[in-house]
């Protein structure tokens, strides 16, 4: 039986993603599934006569087998999980991933290193800096290196203090290669690929922030470490990002859910959706069983 599936994207970046949405709806289609575009503002979900309910266009619509969030919404996620469809990323996992001191928290717990890093609401954020001048101020829930303030001096540290929007933070020690860092895709349990990304101008080295991206392979140490959070989590495709320290070991930095892959597919042939798509049947196999 052929699966249908939704791929639900926010209209301003269902605009920004269309090749990229293009190619997957292609890949499912290859493999036997009809993969769908959504806008995540047509739809509506909720409780009506004690039922939950999603209506698309403001009308009923019939439900997927499975959908793929590739916007930040973590009610909509557990809705459509509790509604019996299959969601890619699951809301746990996207819960993990879009707040950086959860990721922390529980990365930490597997022993892989990272910066000394506080957690910190925005309301007890104190007059005097907690680390020595540079650090990094980062909002949990920010993204694609945005919402992250690069702290060099006490005016830089009290203009932040005026601009952070989220409730929540996290402060950093910068003892890193500035600019430098590195991205591992995974799909499943699959270690897919990685790319070094480098900027000479900016501290993020975020490839869509002009940063420039090459080829990565991993050690054998540095494989370890990726291996020890991809088998402890249940990813079906994310990113994970890890700083270069001084010495050159992998310090942890954060997960990625909503993960893009234009940097590799600058570097590389590897084609992820193929390996997604292929993912993805067979938990719907598992789940149908």
């Amino acid at each position: 039986m052929k699966q249908y599936g939704w791929l639900i994207y926010s209209k301003k970046d269902a605009l920004e993603n269309k090749s990229y949405i293009n190619w997957f709806i292609e890949e499912a289609g290859l493999q036997n599934i009809s993969l769908k575009l959504i806008i995540r503002e047509e739809l509506a979900i909720g409780i009506t006569n004690n039922q939950r309910t999603i209506s698309y266009h403001s009308e009923p619509v019939n439900l997927p087998n499975f959908a793929v969030i590739r916007t930040i919404d973590p009610i909509l996620s557990l809705h459509f999980e509790s509604c019996g469809i299959l969601v890619f990323n699951s809301s746990g996992i996207s819960a993990l991933c879009n707040n950086k001191a959860l990721s922390h928290h529980y990365v930490h717990d597997l022993g892989i290193p990272m910066v000394d890093t506080l957690f910190i609401k925005k309301e007890n954020l104190p007059v005097s800096p907690p680390f020595a001048y540079p650090f990094v101020v980062k909002e949990v829930t920010g993204r694609g290196g945005q919402q992250v303030y690069f702290i060099k001096q006490k005016l830089e540290w009290e203009n932040c203090l005026s601009v952070i929007s989220s409730s929540q933070i996290i402060v950093q020690t910068s003892n890193v290669r500035l600019g430098q860092d590195v991205r591992v895709f995974i799909v499943g349990r699959e270690i897919v690929g990685a790319v070094k990304r480098s900027s000479s101008t900016d501290f993020r080295a975020n490839y869509k922030l002009g940063g420039s991206a090459e080829w990565y392979q991993p050690s054998g140490k540095e494989m370890d470490i990726i291996n020890r959070i991809v088998t402890n989590f249940d990813f079906d495709m994310v990113g994970i990002d890890f700083l270069i320290g001084k010495d050159g070991h992998f310090l942890f930095n954060e997960l990625e859910d909503v993960v893009g892959s234009r940097t590799l597919s600058a570097v590389s042939d590897v084609n992820i959706l193929k390996k997604y798509t292929t993912h993805i049947k067979r938990k719907l196999s598992i789940k149908n069983a």
